[in-house]
């Protein structure tokens, strides 16, 4: 095998290619290429047919469409709302077409007229004339040949997709044939093409299949690089690892479950068989728990702890807030009470199974006593916060660790409950934000999955509807009156707290994922401006006043945000629980941890600023027994078009996981290695919703080459250069965070 690899133009910065000065090197640094490899890498996002154009006059109303045409002339204005609007209208000889920017001024400025552009987008008819709001617009200059690449592009670097397109030229002619790491084998069983055809075909294809066959063997390549991290690291774990076999002979368990106040799930006791079955193996379990809102995961996540528990050891719940501590706290108390445990010391043989609540307001008093317990043994289950990871909180025989939102932990944290214990202990961990199989298959292929795809029978559907204005939301105020006059009761949500404090702490942050954009067309690394909304956005302190004094008076009603004093935050969520309170006004830290059965109504305010996650978390604060139940989601100002997606979506469906399908359509994969959660990705062509087979495939040749040789030397050896050079450590540190 020979050829140039990829991992040799990693160390060549793009200043040595002949087209590239220092200025340009600078702009291309903007776009995060500093290296060829980065170059080579920076793929088309799209092709234009210049043998195939669309003619602007054959434009009809609602097509969505590609045309090729020349700038005729720009300009932007205020408008009387406070929003900008620019417009650029192009000719291509037999008509005009204008493109309209609503808080895009910059537009007016990215082209002059005579240049040569494409446009992309669905065409509407204004006052006779044909427009395209908010369409893709690049310049493509008078590039020939039946098949041009536009490349993402930058007007803040002024670096254009023609410039783009002539350095990957002569990176490519200069770089001559690759070499490639993955044995020919499995390219032929798989029908890929080789790797030099691949960049080649991507970026100056003669058709569309080969455009096509290109991606396929790219997408491929950058998946299995991922699987091969995934699957040696679980070998590795595996092999080094010093398990607990857990010996079960009692009817713990089975005491439990009989116990429960309400039938199991077929997918709860598929999920108890198979975790019993990882306890009792002689290696660690490591199994990711993903079930909707609802589906019944703290009760799994009990029966784990018991197998552990019956076998002599400790088990240990950990959750990112107080609150859900409590709320797991309280729902141990209700479902083990009664359950005793083998005692020969103690009178009559046995003794209750012991539960405790550790946190960082846990008085001196009683946490002395736990952590003494603890130490012991004579404590069974502690259930708490990041508390249960101080220095100070000692295991006599830790065995199972359960991780609850586990995606708000880091690796560190779980790394130092697990070294409480004498050997690997078994973990689990569970998240009750639903992940599509692909991306929980790429992010977290070293875990074994258990999905909770059933609710417990009785829940009732909850009705979902999007209101804009404050006279369509006196809807959502009648409905809270009625329900909480029909003796039950209901949340209202607020993006901030307000009261001239700034969210945070214990959930209360929004996402605000569209509050911010882009202010150029710049895929790599936007300047951002912000939209300001016709009215700020709600905070929980002033909504209470307004609610208590307005559409809500002669209720009881009370406030809750992650910034209370923790007597008065656990006061309220008590008497909100005990039915003493009618509505709670709170921030989002009502997100996870209360499970009121007689709420009824769930308001969210100011919805437009959460992502589909927070918001399908929200909602599932209500709908929690056989009660109709309501989510009214208010909006203020015109949404953007994805915010109004996400709203439609929470209107259509009530299916986390179908939810979880459109947030990955919406959001992109997002930066697979790293932690950012939106923008970017690693993964520069695959996508882990559309290309679900790759993301299998790379998956099974990553077993069978690992399989083969765990220390991929030999046939391997150019694959192992590549995922060791391409993937730097911090990331694959990330990737590997359970």
């Amino acid at each position: 095998m020979s050829g140039r690899r990829l991992s040799q133009l990693k160390r060549i910065g793009v200043a040595e290619l002949r087209r590239v000065g220092p200025k340009r090197a600078a702009a291309l640094s903007a776009l995060e290429i500093e290296s060829v490899y980065d170059l080579i890498t920076h793929y088309p996002r799209r092709l234009v047919d210049r043998t195939n154009q669309q003619e602007i006059a054959a434009l009809a109303e609602g097509e969505e469409a590609v045309v090729t045409a020349k700038v005729v002339r720009s300009s932007s204005r205020r408008l009387r709302n406070g929003r900008s609007l620019a417009e650029i209208t192009v000719a291509d000889g037999t008509g005009t077409l204008v493109c309209t920017f609503f808080n895009q001024a910059w537009r007016a400025r990215q082209f002059e007229a005579g240049d040569t552009v494409t446009v992309f987008g669905k065409t509407s008819l204004y006052r006779g004339r044909r427009q395209v709001a908010n369409p893709v617009v690049d310049l493509i200059g008078n590039q020939t040949g039946r098949l041009v690449p536009v490349y993402p592009q930058s007007a803040k670097a002024a670096v254009t997709s023609v410039q783009l397109a002539g350095y990957v030229e002569e990176a490519l002619e200069r770089a001559g044939e690759f070499e490639d790491p993955v044995p020919g084998r499995f390219l032929r069983r798989l029908g890929l093409i080789d790797r030099t055809a691949a960049l080649h075909g991507r970026h100056r294809p003669e058709t569309k299949e080969q455009w096509m066959k290109a991606r396929e063997r790219l997408v491929f390549d950058e998946l299995l690089r991922l699987q091969l991290l995934l699957v040696s690291r679980r070998r590795a774990t595996a092999a080094a690892a010093k398990g607990i076999a857990h010996r079960v002979a009692g009817r713990l368990l089975a005491r439990f479950e009989e116990n429960l106040p309400f039938e199991l799930t077929g997918a709860q006791k598929r999920a108890i068989a198979q975790i019993r079955a990882d306890l009792e193996a002689p290696h660690p379990m490591n199994r990711l728990l993903q079930g909707d809102v609802g589906a019944g995961k703290t009760v799994v996540a009990l029966a784990a702890l018991l197998v552990g528990v019956e076998g002599g050891y400790q088990g240990a719940f950990m959750v990112p807030t107080e609150v859900l501590a409590e709320q797991h706290h309280l729902s141990a108390a209700r479902l083990l009470s009664g359950l005793e445990l083998p005692d020969e010391s103690r009178l009559g043989g046995s003794r209750p199974l012991e539960v405790a609540l550790l946190t960082n307001k846990t008085p001196a008093a009683e946490r002395a006593r736990i952590l003494e317990e603890l130490k012991s043994g004579a404590l069974d289950i502690v259930i708490g916060t990041h508390a249960l990871i101080a220095d100070r909180v000692d295991f006599a025989r830790l065995g199972v660790v359960v991780v609850d939102e586990q995606h708000r932990f880091g690796v560190e944290q779980r790394a130092v409950l697990a070294e409480k214990a004498a050997a690997d202990p078994d973990l689990l961990v569970m998240t009750a934000t639903p992940i599509p199989r692909t991306a929980a298959m790429t992010v977290y292929g070293d875990l074994d999955h258990t999905t909770l795809d059933e609710l417990p029978a009785g829940r009732a559907e909850i009705s979902t509807r999007w209101l804009e204005g404050d006279q369509r939301e006196k809807a959502a105020w009648k409905k809270v009156v009625e329900e909480v006059r029909a003796g039950h009761q209901a949340y209202v949500v607020c993006p901030l707290i307000g009261g001239g404090l700034e969210a945070g702490g214990e959930g209360d942050e929004p996402e605000d994922p569209d509050l911010y954009e882009p202010e150029e067309e710049d895929d790599q690394a936007p300047r951002l401006v912000v939209l300001e909304p016709e009215r700020p956005p709600r905070g929980a302190v002033e909504e209470l006043a307004r609610l208590s004094a307005g559409p809500l008076a002669g209720l009881r009603l009370a406030l809750l945000h992650g910034q209370m004093a923790p007597k008065e935050k656990e006061g309220v969520m008590a008497a909100f629980r005990q039915g003493e309170l009618d509505v709670l006004v709170s921030t989002t830290v009502v997100e996870v941890g209360l499970d009121v059965a007689n709420a009824t109504v769930m308001v969210i305010e100011d919805a437009d600023r959460f992502g589909i996650a927070q918001l399908h978390q929200l909602r599932g604060r209500v709908g929690r027994s056989s009660l109709d139940s309501w989510c009214y989601l208010l909006t203020s100002s015109e949404p953007t078009e994805q915010a109004e997606r996400r709203l439609r979506a929470l209107e259509a469906t009530q299916d986390g996981f179908l939810l979880a399908e459109e947030d990955l359509d919406l959001r992109g994969g997002g930066t697979v290695l790293g932690a950012r959660q939106k923008g970017r990705s690693d993964l520069k062509l695959a996508n882990l919703r559309l290309d679900r087979q790759l993301v299998r495939r790379a998956r099974q040749v990553a077993e069978e080459i690992v399989s083969d040789d765990p220390e991929l030397g030999g046939e391997y050896a150019a694959l192992r250069e590549e995922v060791s050079t391409l993937v730097s450590e911090e990331e694959s540190a990330f990737l590997f965070r359970s």
